[in-house]
C-alpha cells in the first residue's frame, strides 16, 4: 500500500509540474519553416487553395465542408485526425501568399497561417509557411512546446505537399 501512495504521489507532482510549466510558457507562438518543390507558383497556389481537393493529398484530413454561414468571408471546416477546425482565409494574392486563421473559439488552440510562395528558378519553387499559434490551456502548452514541437504541424503540411508532387524526400527546413 505504502507503494501506491508513492506512485499516486510521484504521479500528481509530475501532472502539478507539468501544469505548472505550462503556466509558465506565453500563449503565443511563432515558428516558420519552407521546403522547396518540382513545381511553379501557380501549381503550388492551386494545390494549397483548393480546399476540396485537401482529402487527396494531406494525410490528415479526411473531408472538408464549405461553411456559409458568414457573408463575405470564405469559410471551411477541416475534419480529420486533429478533429474538426474551421478556417477563415484572411488575405489570398494568387502565386504569392495566403493567410488562413483558426475561427473557432471552442478550440484550445488558435492562430493563423501565412503561407508565402517564392519561385527560386524556373520550375522549382519555395513554399515558406508562418504559424502564429496561440495554446490556450496550459497542458498542451507543454505538449506543443516539449513533446510535439510548435513546427510538427507545419513539418507534416510540408512533407505531404512534397509527396503530391513526387518529392517524397522533401524535408522542410
Amino acid at each position: 500500500m505504502k507503494w501506491v501512495a508513492i506512485a499516486v504521489g510521484v504521479l500528481v507532482a509530475l501532472v502539478v509540474l507539468v501544469v505548472a510549466i505550462g503556466w509558465l510558457l506565453p500563449v503565443n507562438h511563432r515558428v516558420t519553416r519552407e521546403a522547396t518543390f518540382r513545381a511553379s507558383p501557380s501549381q503550388l497556389f492551386v494545390l494549397i487553395t483548393d480546399v476540396d481537393a485537401f482529402p487527396s493529398w494531406r494525410s490528415k484530413v479526411t473531408s472538408v465542408q464549405h461553411d456559409t454561414t458568414t457573408a463575405g468571408a470564405k469559410r471551411f471546416r477541416e475534419i480529420g485526425s486533429d478533429g474538426s477546425i474551421l478556417y477563415e482565409v484572411e488575405d489570398a494574392l494568387p502565386d504569392q501568399r495566403l493567410v488562413t486563421r483558426i475561427v473557432d473559439p471552442r478550440l484550445p488552440f488558435g492562430g493563423g497561417w501565412t503561407f508565402e510562395i517564392v519561385p527560386v528558378d524556373p520550375g522549382r519553387t519555395t513554399l515558406r509557411i508562418t504559424e502564429n499559434g496561440e495554446v490556450y490551456n496550459p497542458i498542451f502548452r507543454f505538449v506543443s512546446r516539449f513533446v510535439l514541437g510548435h513546427h510538427a504541424t507545419i513539418d507534416g503540411y510540408l512533407r505531404d505537399v512534397g509527396k503530391r508532387f513526387g518529392e517524397s524526400g522533401s524535408a522542410p527546413i
